[in-house]
């Protein structure tokens, strides 16, 4: 490829043998020394536009830490160029708003599918196929959930469906835009279907994962509850991503184990 010079990736910088075969990738760069700091010998290996990667060891096996910024494609990109350097595992962790009324504040969620409203997604895979993530990956982070967490309000692990969406102010007020006609409903529809919460990432990355053969899942934390907002009702506010980084650190000693 052209865009690719003595193996240097185009966007992320980095070269085969930078990264492991298995990566977390939160948004956030500023996450990424954070996320690192629970791998051994973790060190920094390149660093350009929203992409702040590291790579250290875990269980003796490398592990890299990569941020994909907002949204579907610069999220495709890093997953692109990261199985272009060896990677072929991929766990996702990022914030969500909860929109079943049992998601509060704080609680993890476990993507089984993702509903693909967003449109880097259908660059990869048929509007018809599913955007599922891998169920290998799925029950680790499930299993590393479930040990996290406690049967109250704010601490609890559910796995569903979540939504995944191009616009963040298109969830916060639909009904501020021309096409409120169009959301309004969706979401609507997506609710009743019983969709556990809404982010911005996850269906590209499956998508580009289905498509080039390799795995991956997400976990999200909540950190409020929309529907619960809209309707009055007690929610818990977090701010805090720590259960879900140890979710997907758990979950990839897990993988690691059973490899």
């Amino acid at each position: 490829m052209a865009l690719v010079q003595d193996d240097v990736r185009f966007h992320l910088r980095i070269r085969t043998g930078d990264v492991g075969r298995y990566v977390i990738l939160p948004g956030d760069p500023g996450r990424v020394p954070k996320i690192a700091e629970l791998l051994d010998d973790a060190k920094q290996v390149a660093c350009n536009r929203e992409y702040n990667i590291y790579t250290g060891y875990l269980d003796g096996e490398k592990v890299s830490v990569c941020s994909t910024g907002i949204g579907g494609p610069s999220t495709a990109i890093a997953v692109e160029e990261l199985i272009m350097s060896g990677a072929d595992t991929f766990i996702r962790i990022g914030t969500s708003g909860g929109m079943d009324m049992k998601v509060l504040g704080g609680d993890l969620v476990v993507a089984s599918g993702a509903i693909r409203s967003e449109g880097t997604s259908r660059e990869y895979i048929p509007i018809e196929y599913p955007a599922v993530p891998d169920y290998d990956v799925m029950c680790a982070l499930k299993k590393a959930g479930d040990a996290l967490s406690a049967d109250e309000d704010g601490n609890r692990c559910h796995v569903g469906v979540v939504h995944c969406k191009d616009s963040f102010y298109g969830e916060i007020d639909p009904n501020g835009v021309p096409v409120s006609s169009t959301l309004a409903p969706a979401w609507d529809a997506y609710v009743r279907c019983g969709c556990l919460t809404s982010e911005m990432e996850s269906a590209a990355m499956v998508s580009v994962a289905i498509a080039r053969h390799v795995r991956a899942g997400a976990v999200f934390t909540a950190l409020w509850n929309v529907e619960r907002s809209k309707a009055g009702l007690p929610d818990k506010v977090c701010e805090s991503s720590a259960r879900a980084i140890k979710c997907a650190v758990e979950a990839i000693r897990i993988l690691i184990k059973n490899q």
